[in-house]
């Protein structure tokens, strides 16, 4: 959604009005398909870079507006979040040394980003999910002051009727919502242009479909969000659930999420998805359009079809169909947006040398697609892929199913050569690009294989906030090393940085497992967990998650101490009512002075009166042991 002049559909006329330019844009593309209008004979890419900063501690940098204004460069843009931009790549027609090309050129703006980062104290990180997120980073205060993007967000929550619900269930399970999209701003992508000639559009974009399982497999590169072991590539599930306008004042109605895979096979025309698109959802946005598209194909001119690019800019297809212009001449594009950022660059073009050499080497009965392969087995291939990885089985056209590994190593890469060859892109660039691929699946080691192996090895003897602080801290150290993914090592707990960054705010250092009980429970099950769960503080919550009181080990045993004979006694008789509390965002510093203070054993945390986490004077313990390590090394060095 390029249109800055944007505005969230209020009423009827704004309604009409912008129905009626959608209109006459789908009535000039179908007149310019119909005479052979648009460009062909020429084979152009293109991408776009989404990327994150992070500051010294590995945690989002908020310095996108200013970071773009020291940049002055027309290939950087805004994304939804300060903590984001996106670079924009020139197109490159695609043969000869198009792919090192592009390679050149996207390390030349990311290295010219991450200067301008680095002099505001902050770095480049290629991403799908930044592990360091939390949520508190996803407040409206961090979206990027444009109309446009409130403007959308204004329209989701308006179409919604409530708050965001997410639930992602893998290794570990997040149930959450929120209450603006800005959970969207948790993904950054590599999003790859392929122009393709009209009369191959149907092919090619149902063979694109068919290949965005097998494909995702072998490049997700986002499983953690909030410390939990997600989807392989969780982008997706948090997209699909971000853009879920399912209207909660009528959820017994079926609707479809504007994240779309689609719905069955393409039959004749690009035309076909549009024609769906408008008839199946609702505006969101509008912006005043002066063209009149069939007016300006009768003068001999070429219509820019604003309107409805703005309404394609909505609809967020896995594969999504663009309209352009180049030099005075329209043509159209497929855009693959499922492919996460990083890990490094020569993982990105090593990606998108597999997906353009398969989009090239598509098979030459592909037109019977529909024959060989269901469509609810593409979309399903697809979603396995964004579960599992490498790790899914996929029905193929051949009907049978196949690993991935299997699929990859002796069909897929093979076919991508080949397309390759067609093209004739250098043969040291296939092998460059390529190469990465393959060995990428024989080792079975993806951006997310690294991540969810390295965290868990980490969680041996660290907890979660030092675990995601050191993969991030691993994984920036190692993009810049230069190595794709597969010849990564796993980081160590040093790597997570100083015992001062570690321990700094409460959130890095509170429990989040937490076992609570009510007003009304009995103290007897009160130090019955605790002796289970070998714990020493208990917080007491009612029905709506709030805390009312906190209850310890040593309340408990003064009490039967002078009631040996009482088992009844319930626990509001027992607790410490409205206990002390404090915020994830307090500094540890100044919640210890709290415990010393009130000569407390523990506090409280909490979000708007909900019970979030519990901090305890073993924490601090736990922490000091980490101090003192830290304190041993220096001296060592020092020695």
């Amino acid at each position: 959604m390029g249109e800055l002049n944007v505005y969230v559909v209020e009423t009827k006329d704004q309604r009409k009005k912008f129905v009626s330019a959608i209109l006459k844009d789908m009535l000039a593309l179908e007149t310019m398909l119909e005479r052979g209008m648009f460009e062909s004979g020429i084979t152009r890419i293109g991408a776009e870079q989404e990327f994150c900063f992070v500051d010294k501690n590995l945690r989002p940098s908020i310095i996108g507006l200013e970071v773009l204004e020291d940049l002055n460069d027309d290939h950087f843009t805004t994304e939804l979040a300060k903590f984001n931009l996106e670079a924009n790549l020139d197109p490159l027609v695609f043969t000869g040394g198009a792919l090192s090309q592009l390679e050149s050129d996207l390390r030349g703006l990311l290295e010219h980003a991450d200067e301008k980062a680095k002099a505001r104290g902050a770095r480049v990180l290629l991403t799908g999910i930044l592990p360091t997120i939390l949520k508190d980073d996803l407040e409206f205060r961090n979206i990027t002051p444009y109309e446009r993007y409130r403007a959308l967000n204004d329209a989701m929550i308006k179409h919604r009727g409530g708050d965001f619900e997410f639930h992602i269930k893998a290794t570990d399970e997040l149930i959450t919502k929120h209450n603006t999209m800005l959970f969207e701003a948790c993904n950054t992508s590599f999003q790859i242009h392929l122009q393709i000639n009209p009369d191959e559009f149907v092919d090619k974009y149902n063979w694109a479909q068919a290949i965005a399982g097998p494909v995702l497999a072998a490049s997700t590169n986002s499983p953690l969000l909030f410390g939990k072991r997600l989807w392989d590539e969780t982008r997706i599930a948090v997209f699909e659930q971000t853009v879920d306008l399912k209207n909660q004042r009528n959820p017994d109605r079926e609707q479809k999420s504007r994240v779309d895979f689609g719905t069955d096979w393409l039959k004749e025309s690009v035309t076909e998805i549009f024609q769906y698109d408008v008839s199946y959802y609702r505006l969101l946005l509008a912006s005043d359009i002066q063209e009149d598209a069939m007016h300006v194909l009768k003068s001999g001119k070429i219509p820019k079809l604003k309107a409805l690019s703005l309404h394609n800019g909505t609809i967020y297809k896995w594969n999504r169909p663009c309209y352009g212009i180049t030099d005075g001449k329209p043509h159209l594009r497929i855009e693959n947006r499922y492919i996460p950022a990083g890990p490094t660059i020569i993982d990105e073009i090593a990606n998108t040398a597999f997906w353009l050499g398969l989009m090239e080497g598509m098979p030459d009965d592909i037109g019977q697609i529909s024959e060989q392969l269901d469509f609810d087995n593409a979309k399903l291939n697809f979603h396995k892929a964004a579960q599992m990885g490498l790790s899914a089985q996929f029905r193929w056209t051949d009907g049978k199913v196949h690993t991935a590994e299997s699929l990859l190593l002796e069909q897929l890469i093979p076919m991508s050569r080949k397309g390759l060859q067609k093209m004739k892109i250098n043969e040291e660039d296939i092998s460059r690009y390529i190469d990465v691929i393959e060995a990428r699946v024989k080792k079975h080691q993806t951006g997310s294989i690294w991540l969810v192996q390295s965290f868990n090895k980490l969680r041996k003897d660290a907890n979660i906030e030092e675990a995601v602080v050191a993969v991030t801290s691993g994984m920036l150290k190692r993009q810049y090393s230069g190595l794709p993914v597969h010849e990564w090592d796993y980081p160590t707990k040093q790597e997570s940085g100083s015992w001062a960054s570690k321990y700094r705010y409460v959130h890095q250092v509170m429990s989040k497992e937490l076992y609570t009980v009510q007003e009304d429970d009995l103290v007897e099950l009160v130090s019955n967990v605790m002796n289970w769960r070998k714990i020493h503080h208990v917080p007491v919550e009612n029905e709506e998650g709030e805390v009312v009181g906190i209850i310890s080990a040593g309340d408990i045993i003064k009490y039967y101490c002078k009631h040996a004979e009482d088992e009844t006694i319930t626990v509001d008789h027992m607790m410490i009512k409205n206990p002390i509390t404090v915020t994830a965002q307090t500094e540890v510093v100044e919640a210890l002075k709290i415990m010393r203070r009130s000569n407390l054993g523990c506090l409280p945390v909490v979000k708007e009166k909900k019970l979030i986490g519990i901090l305890t004077e073993f924490d601090f313990v736990y922490m000091a042991e980490y101090l003192f390590e830290e304190l041993q090394t220096i001296e060592a060095e020092r020695d």
